[in-house]
Order: C-alpha cells, then sequence, then structure tokens
C-alpha cells in the first residue's frame, strides 16, 4: 500500500511540475519592446516566474573579417585584440587605455541556483577564469589601433572599475576599494596594492564601478544586490544595491543612494553636473519587466529595490512588505528596455561623434538572459536635451550592431563605452575579446 501511494505521490509531484512549466516557461514577451522605453514605459501586469525564461545567445566569438555594424554616417575598426574577457575601460590623462582583462570570482556554495548560474555563464562566454589584470594599451601613433600593450597592474581580485584621483590610481576589486600611487605615462605598476575601504563580496553581482566626484576628494562606488529580490534576506545585502560614497583620506564610506539592484556604469552628466548611473533590474517577472533604466542619481534617493520598481511598483514576492517605503521610491528617468543588461555609460561630451550624436548617452547593453526573445546585444544612444535630461518621447537609437549573427549566436557582448582622447568610441566586448572603435566616417583614424 505504502509503494502504490508513493508512485501515486510522485506521478501527482511530476504533474504539478509540467503544469507549472506549461503556465510559466518560457515567457515570450507580449508587448513591443519599444512600449517598454523611454520616459513613460508601458508598465504591465507582472508574470512571476516560478521556472527562469533561460534565453542566452550562444558565444561563438568573431570570425576573420567579421566586426559590429555601426549606423549610418559611422566607421568602426579594431582598436585592440586578443585580450582576456575585457569588461572595463579607463581613459589616462595622457591618453593610455586601461582595460580590466577580468571575470566573476568563483561562485562558493553549490545547488541548483549555482549549476543553472554557471551554465549560463558559460553559455554566453563568461564562463573563463578572471585574468585579474589591468592592461595598459597605447596608440602612439595616432592611427586609430593601440601598437602596444603592456601588463600594468596585475594579482587584483576581479578588478572593475578604475580612476585616478589625488595622485593614485584607484581600482574596484570585487571586495574592496584599493590603490596604488599613479606616475603619469607609466607603463607598468609594481607597488603592492593598498587598502582603502572594504566591500562586501561574494553572491550575485560581482562587477564594482569607480567614478572619481567632482570635488576631486571622494569616489562614487557601484555595488549590486547579492540576490534578485533580497530571497536570502535583507540582512545579506548590507552596503549592497546601492551607490557609495568613499572618502579616501580618511577610508570611510555611506550610502550616497539605495534601492539600485545593480548599478555599473556611472557618468557625470555636463549639463546638471550630476551622478548618472544605468540601473539592471529585476529577473522573474516576464518577459516584459522590470525595464533596466537611465538616471540621474542624488543623495540620499531611493529607487525601490527590492520592495518596488519604476517609481512604486510592488514586487510582491518580497517579505517583509515596506509600504512606507513606497512614497518615497524615485522613479528612474529613463527606461531601456526589460532585461537589456545595460552595463557601459558615457556622455556626448567625452564621446564626440558629431552630428545627432551630438548630445546625449551612450549605453553598452550586454544582452539579456531572462527574455524571450534576447534583448541588448547592442551600443545604445539616448538623445538628451538642452534641459540635461533625455528628449521629451525619445527612444534608443542603434549605434553598434552586429553582435548577435544571422542564428542569433552572439559573436560578441558589449560592456565598457568610453571615449578616447580624440573622442572616438571604445567599446569592450568581453566576448569577441576586442576593444571596437567608432568614430565619424569621414575620420576613421585620428590624425
Amino acid at each position: 500500500m505504502l509503494k502504490h501511494i508513493l508512485r501515486v505521490a510522485a506521478i501527482l509531484l511530476v504533474l504539478v511540475i509540467a503544469v507549472m512549466v506549461y503556465l510559466g516557461w518560457p515567457d515570450p514577451a507580449r508587448v513591443p519592446i519599444a512600449q517598454v522605453e523611454g520616459q513613460r514605459p508601458k508598465i504591465t501586469d507582472p508574470r512571476r516566474q516560478y521556472i527562469p525564461t533561460m534565453i542566452v545567445a550562444n558565444a561563438v566569438g568573431w570570425a576573420e573579417g567579421q566586426m559590429p555594424t555601426p549606423a549610418p554616417g559611422l566607421a568602426v575598426q579594431p582598436f585592440a585584440r586578443g585580450l582576456d574577457h575585457p569588461r572595463w575601460l579607463y581613459r589616462l590623462p595622457n591618453g593610455d587605455v586601461l582595460v580590466a582583462e577580468t571575470n566573476s570570482p568563483p561562485r562558493e556554495g553549490g545547488g541548483v541556483t549555482t549549476l543553472v548560474a554557471g551554465w549560463l555563464m558559460n553559455k554566453g562566454g563568461a564562463g573563463v577564469p578572471s585574468a585579474n589584470r589591468i592592461t595598459l594599451l597605447r596608440d602612439a601613433d595616432g592611427d586609430g589601433v593601440a601598437e602596444s600593450r603592456t601588463p600594468f597592474l596585475t594579482g587584483l581580485n576581479s578588478p572593475f572599475g578604475m580612476t585616478v584621483m589625488g595622485g593614485y590610481l584607484y581600482i574596484g576589486n570585487t571586495d574592496a576599494v584599493v590603490r596604488v600611487p599613479y606616475t603619469p605615462a607609466a607603463t607598468r605598476i609594481t607597488a603592492k596594492p593598498e587598502l582603502v575601504v572594504k566591500l562586501p563580496g561574494g553572491g550575485n553581482h560581482w562587477a564594482r564601478n569607480l567614478l572619481a566626484a567632482p570635488d576631486g576628494k571622494h569616489l562614487f562606488v557601484t555595488v549590486g544586490s547579492s540576490s534578485n529580490i533580497a530571497e536570502n534576506g535583507i540582512e545579506a545585502e548590507q552596503y549592497r544595491a546601492d551607490i557609495l560614497e568613499v572618502a579616501p583620506d580618511t577610508k570611510t564610506l555611506r550610502v550616497y543612494a539605495a534601492g539600485l539592484r545593480n548599478p555599473n556604469g556611472m557618468a557625470i552628466n555636463p549639463v546638471t553636473r550630476e551622478l548618472w548611473t544605468v540601473v539592471n533590474e529585476r529577473d522573474m517577472l516576464g518577459s516584459d519587466l522590470a525595464p533596466d533604466y537611465l538616471t540621474q542619481v542624488e543623495l540620499g534617493d531611493h529607487f525601490g529595490w527590492p520592495w518596488y520598481y519604476w517609481g512604486g511598483y510592488p514586487d510582491t514576492r518580497v517579505e517583509p512588505e515596506n509600504p512606507a517605503l513606497q512614497e518615497y521610491s524615485k522613479r528612474p528617468d529613463y527606461a531601456l528596455g526589460p532585461h537589456v543588461a545595460a552595463l557601459g555609460l558615457a556622455f556626448s561630451n567625452e564621446v564626440r561623434l558629431g552630428g545627432t550624436w551630438g548630445s546625449g548617452a551612450f549605453i553598452g547593453e550586454h544582452g539579456s538572459w531572462n527574455r524571450k526573445p534576447v534583448s541588448g546585444y547592442k551600443v545604445v544612444y539616448v538623445p538628451f536635451a538642452g534641459s540635461g535630461f533625455p528628449r521629451p518621447g525619445a527612444k534608443p537609437v542603434d549605434v553598434l550592431t552586429g553582435f548577435l549573427d544571422a542564428k542569433g549566436d552572439a559573436r560578441g557582448r558589449p560592456v565598457a563605452v568610453i571615449g578616447d582622447s580624440h573622442g572616438a568610441m571604445l567599446v569592450a566586448d568581453d566576448v569577441g575579446n576586442t576593444i571596437w572603435r567608432v568614430t565619424a566616417r569621414q575620420q576613421t583614424a585620428a590624425r
């Protein structure tokens, strides 16, 4: 009798799982992605997923002679090839370019979640060990190609953001902000990095970006959440899902802004002189939610994570609830569409392509894993008005595409976006192991 009961229970369990899969996986988008972009995106009802939609483009790399496709009037060429998972870029004062060849640190623990995360990373081209290296690239003859590269700083721990301030080069390791003395035009640093402040590590969202504040005395530091919606408890999210403000002189930090699930690229808006960032929003609410975004960030802002998204829409999965926060959750300035994985950010005072690209923001979209069809996998441009905010009614404009081939496989995935010393756009491609250089067509090489 017991065996019979167990068999029936097993059959019922299989049926329940099959029904859950049928009802919730994979979840196709039901509205055009353009409706979930811009200043007033369409926020549809959430479709909670118990089994996540997992569609990530297979990483295949670039064949000989292949390159991304630039927008009309622009041209592209490789600035540097053969790198080891280049993720982030920084232009030094003398025009040299630093590239963080880096990846996620080894993930701790086991279980289904870790296995799925590892599968997704391998499929998407992020399964390689971290080189833990910052490399210096130099284009001395100004032809738009780096003819020399030097291991600038090694022995780091999944480094990401870099910035020079007050005679030091600061680096965002996954678990700390460190610094080394910086000598202008140096091609190698052998000094042991000095600890500035420790940062929470582990979990999801390992990358720590840095930006020097306009006062020249503080650093902005991005720290993404360790989870999707604080499912491991809000206590595990201390100093996470935040932009921190670090004072290197006193080696202290404070929360500058909170409720940002995974902020990455940061830049100072040339008009407002305020901090702006791009943020990756939460997963498993369906292919139409929630939009990743571009926004201005001010001291004391809270953008709602994990309890709310897009300025007050509640995420009923989160426990305990926090109703008092709803009216104070800041609405972002501009939606980039769901699951695009916005990482890179640069304004047009740095990337100077002229013409229609003369006033706005360039954004590197790494590409989705939790949407059908996939989104992102390109560099886009958001036009800005003279007010220093996105132009009313404007949608993102494609700048650099072709990272997906005709089969939907990923030849590359864009991450960092910066301007070089001539105003050309440099794009780090961590699957193609290349840095691409984009210029106005009549100026394909610097002069």
